[in-house]
Parts: C-alpha cells; sequence; structure tokens
C-alpha cells in the first residue's frame, strides 16, 4: 500500500473512476467534490456521477463501440459499469438507467471504500502532490483559472445542451407507440410520428422560436460541439437536416397507419419506474416558454408535462493533444493527471474509461511499475491515442466509434459481422496488455 494520498478533484463518473482505481490499487484517495456546497449550472442532485445530457450510456451490444468500451471497461476493474447494469432501465439495445439510483449506488460504494475519503468543498487551488483533475465540462469558474494558469493559452472551451424531461402520464397515448428502430431491443421507446404538414408547421415554429439571450462573451462565434448540438441549431442547417438526424423516421412504422412516418421524435425512458421520459436528441438553449409552445407542438405532446427545461451550459475541455501523455499525464508537471471530458473524450463512458487510465497509471508511476499504455486496435487505447497524437492539428472532442479502429486484414462487406470481429479482436489485445506487468 502507498503512504501517499492522491487529491482526485471531481466526483463525476471520471473522478470517481480515478479514485476506485487508485484505492483498489492501494492508494489512499482524498476525493474533492463541491457539491452539496455548491452546484454547477447543469447539476440538481447531490449525489455523485450526476448524469446531465442524457441517462444512457449508449449502445449494449458488443458488435457496436460503446458496447465494446463498456466490455473493457468492465475488465478493467470499472465502478461505472456494473452500477449502470445494477440500475438500468429499459431502452431498447442501449444502456440507459434510473439516474437517481444510479447516482445512490456509486456514492455508497465510493463512501464505503476504506481508503477513500471525501472532501466536501470547491477546490480552487491545485493541492500539493499527485492529483487527478476530474472536474469535467462544467469546471468552476474558481477552478477553472487555475487550470488555465496551468496549462496556457492552449487551454479551450465550447459548450452543449441538455434535452428536456416529461411526464409519462402527460402523453398522448392515443397518437403515440412504443417501438424500437428496426425492432431492436423491446420496444421501450415512445414514438411521436409527424405527418408531412406536422412536421412542416414543427420546423417552422422551432427555428423561429426565441433562444436565451446570451453574455456579451458567448456572443463572440459561440462554438457548439456536434456531439451535442441544440436541436433549433440543427434544424437552421435545413428543413430536412433534423429528419435525417434526431426526427429519422428509417426503421419506424407507425402501427396506427402501417406506414413509415414523415418524421419521428423518441423519448426514453428517464427513470425506473418510468413516469418520466426524455426526448431524445433534443438538447436545446430554447426559452423555457418557447420550449412549452414549441415541443408541444410534436404530436402526442399537445399537454406534455415538462418538470425539467433543457438548458444550455458551458463546457471546457484541453488541447490536449499538445497538453497530455498517452497516460493522461500533463507532460510539464507529471504529478498530475487529467481525466473525464476535460480532456477530449467526448461522452459519459469515455470520460469513466478515462478516469481507469488515469487512475491505474498513476497508481502504477507511484508504485514504480511501468505504465498500462493499452493497444490501439482496442477502443480504450484507440481513445487515448487520440488525444494524446501530436500531429493532431485542429483538436475537437471525440467520443467512441469504429471508425478510429484499425481495419481488419480481411475485407468483410458485411457491417456487423466485421464490427463483431473488430470487438473481439480488441478484447483479445486488452486481455494480452494486462497479462504483461
Amino acid at each position: 500500500m502507498s503512504s501517499k494520498t492522491v487529491a482526485v478533484i471531481g466526483a463525476g463518473l471520471a473522478g470517481c473512476e480515478a479514485a476506485w482505481a487508485l484505492a483498489n490499487a492501494g492508494v489512499p484517495v482524498a476525493l474533492y467534490e463541491m457539491k452539496p456546497k455548491k452546484y454547477s449550472a447543469a447539476h440538481h442532485y447531490s449525489g455523485f456521477c450526476e448524469l446531465v445530457c442524457s441517462n444512457s450510456l449508449k449502445a449494449s451490444r458488443l458488435g457496436s463501440a460503446a458496447g465494446l468500451l463498456k466490455e473493457e471497461m468492465r475488465r478493467l476493474g470499472s465502478l461505472i459499469v456494473p452500477c449502470a447494469e445494477q440500475t438500468a432501465v429499459g431502452a431498447g439495445g442501449a444502456l440507459a438507467v434510473d439516474r437517481e439510483k444510479f447516482s445512490d449506488l456509486v456514492t455508497q460504494k465510493i463512501k464505503k471504500h476504506p481508503l477513500i475519503t471525501i472532501v466536501q468543498q470547491e477546490v480552487t487551488t491545485l493541492p500539493k502532490g499527485d492529483v487527478v483533475i476530474a472536474t469535467g465540462p462544467l469546471t468552476s469558474d474558481g477552478f477553472a483559472k487555475t487550470i488555465r494558469q496551468l496549462c496556457g493559452e492552449e487551454y479551450l472551451s465550447f459548450y452543449d445542451a441538455a434535452a428536456p424531461i416529461v411526464t409519462f402520464d402527460s402523453i398522448n397515448q392515443d397518437k403515440t407507440f412504443f417501438a424500437a428502430r428496426y425492432g431492436r431491443g423491446d420496444a421501450d421507446y415512445i414514438n411521436c410520428p409527424f405527418t408531412k404538414e406536422e412536421y412542416e408547421l414543427f420546423y417552422h415554429e422551432l427555428v423561429a422560436a426565441q433562444s436565451v439571450e446570451l453574455k456579451e462573451f458567448e456572443k463572440q462565434g459561440l462554438p457548439v460541439y456536434e456531439g451535442c448540438m441544440p436541436i433549433e441549431v440543427m434544424a437552421k442547417r435545413g428543413a430536412d437536416t433534423i429528419r435525417y438526424g434526431p426526427l429519422k423516421p428509417v426503421g419506424i412504422t407507425n402501427p396506427h397507419t402501417g406506414k413509415r412516418p414523415w418524421a419521428v421524435v423518441q423519448l426514453r425512458k428517464e427513470n425506473a419506474g418510468g413516469s418520466l421520459y426524455n426526448i431524445v436528441g433534443f438538447q436545446t438553449n430554447l426559452r423555457f416558454p418557447e420550449q412549452k409552445r414549441v415541443f408541444s407542438l410534436i404530436p402526442g405532446l399537445e399537454h406534455a408535462e415538462f418538470v425539467r427545461y433543457g438548458v444550455m451550459h458551458r463546457n471546457t475541455f484541453l488541447n490536449s493533444p499538445k497538453l497530455l501523455d498517452n497516460t493522461y499525464r500533463l507532460k510539464k508537471e507529471p504529478r498530475i493527471s487529467f481525466a473525464g471530458q476535460i480532456t477530449g473524450v467526448e461522452g459519459y463512458i469515455e470520460s469513466a474509461m478515462s478516469g481507469i487510465l488515469a487512475g491505474l497509471n498513476m497508481a502504477r508511476r507511484m508504485k514504480q511499475e511501468p505504465p498500462l499504455i493499452l493497444p490501439q486496435d482496442t477502443m480504450s487505447g484507440a481513445l487515448t491515442a487520440y488525444i494524446s497524437d501530436e500531429t493532431v492539428e485542429h483538436f475537437q472532442p471525440m467520443g467512441c466509434n469504429m471508425g478510429i479502429l484499425p481495419s481488419t486484414e480481411i475485407r468483410i462487406r458485411d457491417k456487423s459481422q466485421r464490427y463483431e470481429i473488430v470487438a473481439n479482436r480488441a478484447l483479445e489485445s486488452l486481455n494480452a496488455a494486462l497479462l504483461v506487468k
């Protein structure tokens, strides 16, 4: 057991995974979290690992990028993956969780670990000794200044938005239907089908709706990351943009008509009891009254009760290829590691994965063991290589996807079969890497 205590700043997915990995390696951890004394603009729940943008941890099947990444994380000793599985709600082929139960379970496990001490306070200056910074895309203003001073001008920022949540009882069941796209899963999504005329009215009102007034510094070229773009911003790119995006009707048949809708909005279960549903892909920066007015034009949501409106909030991330190595350490000050979305891995599970690797590698360094560098044909290794690739000139956040993995030597036309082979190859490589000390 190491006698030195590592400070982990932030009890989101990345911070909790980093603390868990360090503690399980015998390293004492002081886990700093400013909640419940202080909340960011997007957080409301006092527990750790609060999910904000969505309650989904993406696809479950191994032959998908997210399914592969979660299996790799499980083999790396993840805390988050088993907790998510224990608190899962139906979401077709995806792993979605009851947010509060998920947060409560993670919080309970973290607090019970004998080598983890919780420090509930906002951090504004860097602690002495070894530190893992996992403050996420909603880093407080005070600590953001510290990071900016530490990293210099290569510190970047972007913004994204969270989707609204409505009550199940307020959804018009006569106009909607349960189904999963292509019939996958257990028909856990509520589908709101549009006719051409209904869609055109909705689209017109959406692009004309009023957004929240931005602050002066935000008006100077507000950058929005593609993976979490407000629905109204996406819609303004063209009348069919969202119909080929989050409202695409492909793989959906309306049982009321026997035909494919012109467009379709899907709602995903938000909690285990099924009393709340979030509007999939509807991250937004519209004013609250405008959200009520425009989203009530969605068939089936005419009288929807909104328990939470969408909000836009600041996200921050590092120019990691210039700053971090492939163990998530800060090159110019190796006692400091970063983890989570602040490193430029985009998404919940991606952030959690980076926390595992940052924690494992810090523990190895403290024990004078060689670092764990995963092969690039693993999803974890490929993402890590991407955010630490010095040849990247215009760095943008990256989520897990099969496109960042090396292609197979054998040409296989069937995508599903090809992805299964790529996933199995990744797990073989991961197992081999874990056998090497």
